[in-house]
């Protein structure tokens, strides 16, 4: 019941209350704001689009779109994990997170490596989408070895540009706006 009571905010006089529940409203509300602003809903998606949210990724975007790939697969279906719907929200989540902190501090790379754990997972997906070729590779090519596809097909789907500074005007689709129209309405007075 105690905590209840902190929940509901009893005990408290009313002018604590009145602050309590502003401040309660400012927060949901600056929640609520960060959401729309960020276009945080598109990252439920697999809508490659979602993935250039972020400016960084516009080169990656832009090569990747112009690839054999592009006609058969979609962003997550190479980077994300396709085992369980569980674990795939789970890895989005958690890389959304951490890309989230690394721009906001601006502490983004210039060039764009994957970090262990992605490359465990795009490991995954080469073979999972490859494996016919995979298994008669092995029996030709990589019978004693167990290196990544990565490390012989790095410019598969991306190409060899993955800097944001090597294609700066890569074409890529606008985005949407995330303002409210009456937002953008009162700019153009």
């Amino acid at each position: 019941m105690r905590l209840l009571d902190i929940i509901l905010m009893r005990g408290l006089t009313p002018g604590w209350r009145l602050l309590g529940m502003a401040l309660l409203g400012a927060l949901v509300g600056m929640f609520g704001y960060v959401v729309t602003i960020s276009n945080a809903p598109s990252y439920m998606s697999d809508d490659p689009k979602a993935c250039i949210n972020c400016h960084i990724m516009e080169p990656v975007y832009a090569t990747w779109q112009h690839s054999s790939h592009a006609k058969v697969t979609v962003c997550n279906d190479c980077h994300v994990p396709q085992d369980n719907a569980l674990r795939k929200y789970f890895f989005k989540a958690n890389d959304g997170l951490r890309h989230s902190a690394l721009f906001t501090l601006r502490m983004e790379r210039q060039v764009i490596q994957a970090i262990p754990e992605s490359k465990a997972v795009i490991q995954e997906n080469c073979i999972r989408c490859h494996e016919p070729v995979v298994s008669m590779a092995k029996s030709l090519v990589h019978s004693d070895t167990a290196r990544p596809c990565i490390d012989c097909h790095r410019e598969v789907p991306h190409g060899r540009i993955h800097s944001l500074s090597a294609t700066p005007n890569a074409p890529v689709p606008k985005l949407a706006p995330v303002l409210p129209d009456w937002m953008l309405e009162e700019d153009k007075k």
